[in-house]
């Protein structure tokens, strides 16, 4: 423990620069691990959702225009 305190600095630039792992211990006994941290994505997953696929009704097609009786009143 007393050598990690005084090298600390070395250690961490050793995990960083070369993806060392650093194993700490005290009387012998393996008490702390220093590793690099996991990288994340740098960006979103944009695919959509299977479980959110639309499925329309036989016949219907959603670009035909709305008939009079489907217009609601307030629009009519």
């Amino acid at each position: 423990m007393h050598e990690a305190k005084t090298r600390l600095s070395e250690l961490v630039k050793a995990v960083e620069e070369r993806g060392e792992i650093v194993v700490l211990c005290r009387n012998g006994k393996a008490v702390a691990e220093i590793h690099p941290r996991s990288v994340k994505k740098s960006c979103r997953d944009l695919s959509p959702d299977p479980r959110f696929k639309v499925t329309f009704a036989p016949g219907f097609t959603p670009d035909e225009p709305l008939s009079e009786k489907e217009w609601p009143e307030d629009f009519q």
